[in-house]
């Protein structure tokens, strides 16, 4: 793989969320990553059956090997590609390596430059280290999923964006990476201890200062930005359809306004009266149920409104700007993402699909002997 990182090679320990996405972004940008697997396949009961598939998005661009993390052969196998490694990242339970046996202290003892990433809900300490949870429950610990959804409401769950992704596997990313660069200089490895709820609280950085400051009110749909402006939200279209609305700045505002046919409208002047929002709102609600989305993409999209269609992900990949940037690749024939962000010129590859092909050629390539091999089977 071609990209930033090229040379930089990575072990992941296999698991689901944050941990693959953040090897897939390392592996993105040209890191050499082995996924070391379960031995044996995931149950019927596997809540996630598209894991191993080439519908496994966060698999790709990396060969995943089948180890028994339970016997000694499989140990030693984990042990022998540490000594190579520059970094190894994990998302059990805390204590769960250790009781393997492939620990940061076993692992230190075989490569003292390793940079051992951790990734949990909670954080490898605290009241709650050792407590089931996901994405939703990481959120609501830090403030950040009470702050979401409409007044009169209950919160409203981002996906599994916030916990998972942007707190969580880019968080560890970027955590393990700074380990990295340091551990250039001074040759020491380290524990990156990544949780979901610190990476999450941290998301809403700006939402505290605002609070702070007395700019965010604690009730939900009552801010700038969580709905409660008329100038930054979602409106229904014609069709049933929606669009979505950010015009903050007051040139923005007024170009909004001009083509809303409300440049003339005195009730529109006092933008930040939070006492008016509810009236303003259901006026332009009212206007743009006139048009279709397409209507309106027609005469506000590309102009300085802050405008844009709201899309369902079907519909996102065959956008003009989405097309013109290649933002969206098809691997394999599954439609995903493209590795981001770009580069000038250590530019990262299409990445390939998720596989466990020519796992003994990977071993051999991280120095793994023919005699471990065969205790394998490959």
């Amino acid at each position: 793989m071609a990209g930033p990182l090229a040379g930089l090679k990575v072990i992941e320990m296999v698991g689901i969320g944050p941990c693959p996405f953040a090897a897939m972004l390392l592996a993105d940008m040209g890191a050499d990553v082995i996924r070391i697997d379960r031995a044996a396949p995931p149950g019927a009961d596997n809540p996630f059956p598209i894991l191993g598939t080439k519908y496994d998005v966060m698999a790709r661009g990396r060969e995943a090997i089948a180890v028994d993390l339970k016997s000694a052969a499989g140990r030693a196998t984990v042990l022998a590609l540490v000594e190579q490694a520059d970094i190894l990242i994990e998302g059990f339970r805390p204590g769960v390596m250790e009781r393997l046996g492939l620990g940061p202290d076993a692992c230190h003892e075989r490569n003292p430059r390793l940079v051992f990433g951790r990734i949990t809900g909670w954080g490898q300490d605290g009241p709650l280290a050792q407590a089931a949870g996901h994405d939703i429950n990481y959120i609501a610990l830090t403030g950040m999923l009470g702050a979401m959804g409409r007044q009169g409401e209950p919160p409203a769950p981002p996906l599994n964006l916030l916990g998972d992704f942007g707190g969580g596997g880019m968080l560890l990313a970027f955590g393990v990476m700074c380990a990295a660069w340091e551990a250039r200089a001074s040759g020491q490895g380290q524990v990156v201890d990544s949780a979901m709820t610190d990476g999450a609280a941290l998301l809403g950085s700006m939402i505290y200062g605002m609070r702070a400051y007395g700019e965010w009110n604690a009730q939900r749909g009552a801010n700038m930005l969580d709905g409660g402006a008329h100038f930054y939200d979602t409106y229904a279209c014609a069709d049933g359809r929606f669009v979505s609305i950010g015009a903050i700045e007051p040139q923005f505002y007024a170009k909004l306004r001009a083509l809303a046919g409300l440049g003339q409208d005195p009730d529109f002047d006092a933008q930040m009266d939070r006492e008016r929002w509810p009236a303003l709102k259901a006026r332009l609600a009212a206007i743009f149920r006139t048009r279709t989305r397409d209507e309106w993409c027609a005469l506000m999209e590309g102009t300085d409104a802050c405008f844009a269609p709201v899309l369902d992900i079907d519909e996102a990949p065959q956008h003009p700007h989405n097309a013109d940037r290649h933002t969206f690749v098809d691997i394999a024939g599954v439609p995903q993402p493209a590795p981001a962000p770009r580069f000038s010129r250590t530019a990262a590859d299409t990445p390939m699909p998720p596989s466990r092909t020519g796992a003994a050629a990977a071993l051999r390539r991280w120095g793994v002997t023919e005699d471990r091999l065969r205790a394998l089977g490959l």
